[in-house]
């Protein structure tokens, strides 16, 4: 229906443009070639704002309107702050240029507004992530951690862990979750959901299969577990490594990121920011085995050194038998000789029980 009116409008405008330039640009009024003249000028006109009008008018206009229901409320706010600065730095300096002559003085105003409103409004959206960090800190109280990432007392059951793609390829934090070891919420940042979606999509089988382990092991944690877990949109597209992104949004949420990945671990400790590592605490609540102690288990395999015989424990933990080779596929009663802790986790060497 506003086509319509408008495409009438422009139509009778131009139309009715066309046809008075025409009595202007002849001198008798009178004569047919004139009226001709006039006549089709009209036409002209009222078919080119018929035509045309649309274009230049709701095109943009429906253009700026898709333009603004794509932008957040934070996004909005932060334009209409921006721009409002924009002009008032605009007003306190265009009355400096009024000394210029004509016509560079509304010349000179009318650049520096445009420019002021420009900074002001670039200058507000490209800070976007901090000011989304600083509201959602406000928020949910996640602002009561201390520099190096750690709130000593207080802890709020709103709480935000940051997880990484390792930890949800590696699974064991749907088991810890159900288990009711983390407090507060998961927030799973939406470029680590993309890079989750491709190696998913990865041609190579095995990453292929890690991929889809870890959207399986999501869906597992949104649909089951306890604790709830958040999409967060906040992203830096000035950053293009997914770790260097998660610690700079840690850093600004002031909540640890929860990974079993080494390098990242690492790097974030290096920032100040809290890791809470899942192979750390599964080494923690490994039962402790001393010298001289006597326990059961199965060879299951062949160790690397001749005689050698491979077992292990309920919580995964190797056991090198020497001279548990003659007792393949069988369960011995074992005394501990020696406890390992490597990087990888730690080892037991024990021999079979009676052997001196």
């Amino acid at each position: 229906m506003v086509e319509i009116i408008v495409r009438a409008w422009g139509a009778v405008i131009l139309g009715g443009g066309g046809f008075w330039l025409g009595r202007v640009a002849t001198e008798e009024k009178t004569d047919p070639a004139a009226l001709a003249l006039s006549s089709a000028l009209l036409l002209l006109g009222a078919v080119l704002g018929a035509w045309g009008v649309p274009y230049l008018l709701l095109r943009p206009l429906k253009g700026a309107q898709r333009r603004f229901r794509s932008l957040s409320l934070l996004q909005l706010s932060l334009l209409t702050v921006g721009l409002l600065a924009g002009l008032i730095i605009a007003a306190l300096l265009v009355p400096t240029l009024s000394v210029l002559p004509d016509p560079a003085d509304w010349i000179a105003s009318l650049v520096v507004a445009v420019v002021a409103v420009a900074l002001g409004i670039g200058t507000m959206l490209s800070r976007q992530e901090e000011f989304a960090a600083l509201w959602e800190r406000r928020a949910t109280g996640a602002g009561r951690y201390s520099s190096n990432g750690f709130a000593p007392k207080n802890l709020s059951s709103n709480q935000k862990l940051l997880v990484d793609t390792s930890a949800i390829i590696d699974g064991r934090i749907a088991d810890i979750s159900e288990a009711g070891f983390i407090q507060g919420t998961l927030v799973l940042p939406r470029f680590v959901l993309d890079e989750l979606r491709h190696i998913a999509d990865s041609p190579d089988g095995l990453r292929r299969n890690r991929g889809r382990r870890g959207l399986d092991v999501l869906n597992r944690l949104q649909k089951e577990s306890p604790v709830p877990v958040e999409i967060t949109d906040t992203d830096f597209e000035d950053i293009q490594d997914v770790d260097s992104k998660l610690v700079k949004l840690a850093s600004l949420y002031g909540c640890p990121i929860l990974t079993n990945d080494f390098n990242l671990n690492r790097v974030a400790e290096l920032q100040g920011v809290s890791v809470l590592n899942i192979n750390q605490l599964a080494n923690a609540v490994k039962s402790v085995v001393l010298p001289g102690e006597e326990m059961t288990t199965r060879i299951i395999q062949e160790g690397k050194e001749i005689g050698q015989g491979v077992g292990f424990l309920d919580d995964g933990t190797m056991v090198v038998v020497e001279g548990g080779r003659r007792y393949l596929n069988d369960e011995i009663e074992i005394v501990v000789t020696r406890v390992l802790q490597t990087v990888a986790g730690r080892m037991i060497f024990a021999q079979p029980k009676g052997n001196g």
